[in-house]
C-alpha cells in the first residue's frame, strides 16, 4: 500500500488496527491508492486531449448545466473516464458514487443498486474542479475526491474518511501534485513526473507544517468572488475585514494579495500546501446580505479537499467561524473558510461575521 494508511494511523505500513470510524471491511489506505489512480487516470485522459491543438475549441464548448455547475466539453470527458472506472469498481463490490452530472449513483458486481444500504463506500467525486482554468491551458485544475465507509443514508461533509486531491496541471508542466489523507493520520503530498517513461510516483511525503506566526498579512488570503454580480461584494467584505484587523493591529494592508482562483479544491490544496494564508469564500452570506443569486461551490466540489486541508493542520470552517457541515450532494450551496494558522482564523472570522451583520442591518 502505498497511501497513507488508515488502519494503522500512519502512512506506509505498521500493525493492522480497524480501519477509520471502527468501520470493519472498509480500508482507508486502500481508497486513497484507488482515488489516486482514479486521479491519474483522469489527468491523463485530459492532458492528452489539451494537447491535441484542433480539440481544444471543442474542450471548451459549453455542452449543459450539470446540477452544481456549467458542464463544457471537457468536463463531459472526464465523466466518460468515470464512467468506466466506475463499471470496473462495482464490478469487484458495491459502491455508491456521487458526480455532478449523474447524482448518485449505485452499483455492484450485479449491475445497479437501489440505495446505500449495500455495505460498501460511499465516493463523492468531482472530476474537474477549475474546468474554466484548465479549458483554456490556462492554470491547473483539480479533482477532487473523497470516501465515506458504508452506510445506509447519503453521507455528509462530516462523514468523510479519505480525500485526495489530484492535480491536473497545464499541458507544459512537468510534475503534477498529489495530496491524501486519512481522517486522524495526516495528510500528504508528493510530486509525479509527468513524462512518458519517467517511471511510478514518489513515495508520500508529509505535507509542510503551516505557518504559524499570527499575521494575516505577508502573504496570500483572498476573498473569493468568482462573478461580476459577486466580486465587487466580496472586495468590499474584504476591505471591511482587513480595515477593521488593521486598527487593532500593525499589519499592512500592502502585504495582503489576492488571487482569484476559480477553483475550491485548488484553494484548499494550497492552503494545505502553505502557499496560502487562508481563503475566504463567502458567497452564501453575501448573496443574501446583498440580495443576490451568485452562483456558489457545492459540497461535491470541497468534500476530499476540506479533509486534506484540516489533515495538513489548517482551520476549516464557515466564513463567519462557525462549523462547516452540508449533505454530500451537487446541489446545496456552501461557503467555507480556510487558514494555516488558528490565531489568524479566529481573528479573520470574528471580523467577517461583524461585517456581514453590519451589511445585513443596512440592508433592513
Amino acid at each position: 500500500m502505498s497511501g497513507p494508511d488508515a488502519s494503522t494511523g500512519a502512512p506506509d505500513g505498521g500493525a493492522r488496527r480497524p480501519a477509520a470510524g471502527g468501520h470493519v471491511g472498509f480500508d482507508a489506505g486502500a481508497w486513497c491508492d484507488r482515488l489516486a489512480g482514479l486521479g491519474a487516470r483522469l489527468r491523463r485522459g485530459v492532458r492528452d486531449a489539451l494537447a491535441r491543438s484542433a480539440d481544444r475549441a471543442r474542450l471548451s464548448a459549453t455542452v449543459g448545466e450539470g446540477a452544481g455547475d456549467r458542464t463544457f466539453g471537457v468536463d463531459a470527458l472526464a465523466e466518460g473516464i468515470v464512467d468506466d472506472w466506475l463499471v470496473e469498481v462495482a464490478a469487484e463490490g458495491p459502491i455508491s458514487l456521487l458526480t455532478e452530472d449523474a447524482g448518485w449513483r449505485h452499483a455492484g458486481p450485479a449491475g445497479a443498486l437501489d440505495g446505500f444500504d449495500h455495505g460498501g463506500p460511499r465516493v463523492c467525486l468531482d472530476p474537474i474542479d477549475g474546468t474554466r482554468h484548465l479549458m483554456h491551458d490556462l492554470r491547473p485544475a483539480w479533482v477532487v475526491a473523497a470516501a465515506c465507509p458504508p452506510g445506509a443514508a447519503p453521507p455528509r461533509l462530516s462523514d468523510v474518511a479519505v480525500g485526495v486531491l489530484t492535480e491536473l496541471p497545464d499541458t507544459r508542466a512537468a510534475l503534477g501534485r498529489e495530496l491524501a489523507a486519512v481522517r486522524g493520520a495526516g495528510a500528504r503530498v508528493r510530486e509525479v513526473p509527468l513524462a512518458p517513461g519517467s517511471g511510478g510516483p514518489p513515495p508520500w511525503r508529509p505535507t509542510p507544517a503551516p505557518q504559524r506566526d499570527g499575521r494575516v498579512d505577508g502573504g496570500h488570503l483572498p476573498f473569493f468572488g468568482f462573478e461580476p454580480r459577486c466580486r465587487a461584494a466580496a472586495q468590499a467584505l474584504a476591505a471591511d475585514v482587513f480595515e477593521a484587523i488593521a486598527r487593532r493591529t500593525d499589519l499592512d494592508p500592502e502585504a495582503i494579495q489576492d488571487d482569484q482562483y476559480t477553483c475550491s479544491g485548488g484553494q484548499l490544496a494550497l492552503v494545505a500546501l502553505g502557499t496560502y494564508r487562508g481563503v475566504v469564500d463567502a458567497r452564501v452570506s453575501l448573496g443574501r446580505a446583498h440580495g443576490l443569486a451568485p452562483r456558489t461551490a457545492k459540497p461535491y466540489d470541497i468534500a476530499g479537499a476540506v479533509l486534506v486541508a484540516e489533515e495538513a493542520g489548517a482551520v476549516v470552517c464557515a466564513p463567519d467561524g462557525g462549523a462547516l457541515d452540508a449533505p454530500l450532494d451537487a446541489v446545496t450551496p456552501v461557503e467555507f473558510a480556510a487558514f494555516a494558522d488558528p490565531s489568524v482564523a479566529d481573528l479573520v472570522t470574528s471580523e467577517v461575521a461583524r461585517a456581514l451583520a453590519r451589511t445585513r442591518a443596512g440592508r433592513g
